[in-house]
């Protein structure tokens, strides 16, 4: 039983005319005729009391009639509904993202995507690396913004840029009046102020001094930027933060300096699950996402674009 057939029995039903409703669906009365004997067979039951002169629905017909326009209605709601999401009228789209992305990129993200689609849902959760994963693999976020981790083969990793640490120092801290780039290893004379371990910061620094053949120890640790910032202008140590986690707390009192010996760069990109594909709408803001991610590569930060693609 189609729509078709549906529609073809309720233009009957309706005019209580075999020609009338014939003319109502663009069929022959013929054709019209046998698609109503098909109905009754199949539900074994007489839909119609026919004569010569007069069409009048039986008990069963009129029961029959009641169900099909709620059926037929139900599913112009559900075309409807497909079509709003396929032509991205309306949906949810949910992101986790590192702090300093959610603080960088997503506010100007959401803004043009709000211009375009109003109607669509959006969900942001700032978290940390390893919680975005997670939220990634049970299905609560569409994708992350965040950082590689090749511990999390299961997923997909989209590179979209890569970000280089700078270090944050007091503008007046000896190493804040220099105007070339600082060595990553001189930098450890002073005291570090840096993220926990698990945060991805933290493994890049932890590598960058582990190639140096250097333990890195820092005098603290925090978990927010804002603390971190701080602390630098309190003279309690200095940071060395990818350059857009840097410049969500540059201001009075901060400084940047590039990080050499070595150079610690971080690879940014978007988590999804393997299985599936994105609904149109987190595909439309995948596409806007690709476009922020690009105006942020051209920040002072100097963050580097690269060709998106599976890893």
């Amino acid at each position: 039983m189609s729509a078709r057939d549906l529609r073809a029995f309720l233009a009957v039903a309706r005019t209580l005319s075999f020609s009338q409703g014939a003319q109502q669906v663009h069929l022959s009365q013929s054709a019209l005729s046998s698609l109503i004997s098909r109905l009754e067979q199949s539900m074994g039951a007489r839909l119609f009391d026919r004569t010569t002169r007069s069409v009048a629905l039986t008990t069963a017909g009129a029961v029959f009639a009641s169900h099909a326009d709620q059926v037929l209605s139900d599913l112009e709601h559900a075309a409807t509904a497909v079509r709003d999401v396929a032509m991205v009228r309306k949906g949810s789209v949910a992101i986790a993202a590192l702090p300093s992305l959610a603080a960088r990129i997503i506010p100007t993200l959401f803004r043009a995507f709000n211009e375009q689609h109003p109607e669509i849902k959006l969900t942001l959760i700032d978290t940390l690396s390893e919680a975005a994963f997670d939220l990634v693999r049970d299905g609560r976020v569409d994708f992350a913004l965040t950082a590689a981790n090749p511990a999390h083969a299961d997923l997909d990793y989209v590179p979209l840029t890569t970000d280089v640490f700078v270090l944050l120092v007091a503008d007046d801290h000896p190493l804040g009046r220099e105007k070339t780039s600082v060595s990553f290893v001189d930098t450890l004379a002073w005291p570090h102020i840096s993220m926990p371990r698990p945060t991805s910061v933290r493994q890049y620094v932890d590598a960058a001094a582990l190639r140096s053949g250097i333990q890195f120890h820092p005098s603290y640790e925090v978990s927010h930027l804002a603390t971190i910032g701080a602390m630098v202008v309190a003279h309690l140590g200095v940071a060395a933060l990818p350059a857009m986690a840097a410049d969500v707390i540059r201001g009075s009192g901060i400084v940047c300096r590039p990080i050499v010996g070595p150079v610690i760069h971080r690879s940014i990109g978007l988590i999804r699950r393997r299985e599936g594909a994105l609904s149109p709408a987190a595909q439309a803001m995948l596409t806007l996402l690709k476009q922020e991610i690009c105006s942020a590569a051209g920040s002072p930060g100097k963050s580097k674009s690269v060709r998106s693609g599976r890893r």
